[in-house]
């Protein structure tokens, strides 16, 4: 079975060049993730004008795991290939990491990103997506699903604190805000963006072309940012929930974003369906599409939203919910 993780928008309150400026302190090493041994450079290139840097680490993790499934495995350390594209003009980074051991038994993958946060050039976000598909694993598939899961979720809640801790020893250096990037004053000329021209499919053109222009179209649009949930937002609103629960919760809203037509559930409702079923994706949505099915059926929503009180109550029925009586009269 597949394990999906997503995380919600973690926001912080700092510019995307001070960010970065914490985040290369973790490399080669860092004390603070105890499973992350040494990393070395694979391979590194970066643009003409310096507004592009590419760089491919292989990253040794000590997970870990009981001594006997380590030597059944025979292995003490595992090995993932991370990718890390920085583009300063755009301010962005995008981290992909794979792994390469066992990568004919278990394939992992993960993508991230640090974004400058659309309503304020001086904050940046951080979204994390990840999964994991356990083939075959000498006859312990669910032992070694269940380690790898519980690691990814203490470094999840770790990421945060690291970036902090990074961030406070920049500012006992000194060093609190880093300038942003500019082109070279040698550059002539402004760099050009190679832009793909749009081709409309006219009523003579196949359908093959007509379908692969409107899968381009649509693959270039990203994701709304209103349908993004925030941290913050889930932790004021929901109430703590764990990295895990996040994901399960995150993930069961998008789904209700792309297939549901209609009124959406609110957020609360739809964790009380996910508690309700121990936080099982699966069995929280079949309840969910039974729960809205019967109220389509019986028009649930379109009474709530017609029905008016009779003038006959209005008249002569003078109570009211606790607190809520006529006159506000408790």
């Amino acid at each position: 079975m597949v394990q999906k993780y997503q995380s919600p928008v973690r926001v912080y309150k700092h510019p995307f060049e001070l960010i970065m400026a914490a985040y290369e302190r973790r490399f080669p090493s860092c004390p603070l993730i105890p499973i992350f041994v040494h990393s070395d450079i694979i391979s590194e290139s970066q643009s003409e004008d310096g507004a592009t840097h590419v760089i491919e680490r292989r990253c040794t993790l000590d997970v870990e795991a009981p001594r006997l499934l380590k030597r059944i495995a025979g292995v003490d350390y595992l090995y993932f290939v991370q990718k890390n594209t920085l583009d300063w003009r755009q301010r962005s980074l995008h981290i992909e990491t794979y792994n390469e051991s066992f990568s004919s038994r278990v394939i992992v993958k993960e993508h991230c990103s640090y974004t400058v946060h659309p309503e304020n050039e001086d904050w940046t976000c951080f979204e994390q997506s990840a999964s994991m598909d356990m083939k075959s694993f000498f006859g312990f598939e669910s032992t070694a699903e269940k380690i790898a899961m519980r690691q990814y979720a203490s470094s999840i809640s770790k990421g945060k604190e690291i970036i902090e801790y990074y961030l406070r020893e920049l500012e006992t250096e000194g060093i609190t805000h880093i300038p942003r990037w500019t082109p070279p004053s040698t550059t002539i000329a402004s760099p050009q963006l190679t832009v793909n021209a749009a081709v409309i499919p006219t009523p003579n053109s196949s359908k093959e072309d007509q379908e692969r222009v409107h899968s381009n179209l649509t693959e270039s649009l990203p994701a709304s940012v209103e349908d993004k949930l925030d941290a913050d937002y889930i932790r004021h609103y929901l109430g703590e929930l764990s990295p895990l629960n996040e994901s399960c919760f995150i993930r069961l809203r998008q789904w209700l974003q792309e297939t549901h037509k209609g009124k959406l559930p609110k957020d609360q409702h739809v964790l009380r369906f996910l508690r309700s079923r121990d936080f099982n994706v699966e069995k929280a949505r079949e309840a969910l599409c039974h729960t809205l099915t019967w109220r389509k059926q019986h028009q649930v929503d379109f009474l709530l939203d017609s029905w008016k009180c009779p003038q006959l109550l209005r008249d002569y029925y003078t109570g009211g919910w606790h607190y809520h009586d006529k006159g506000m009269k408790a």
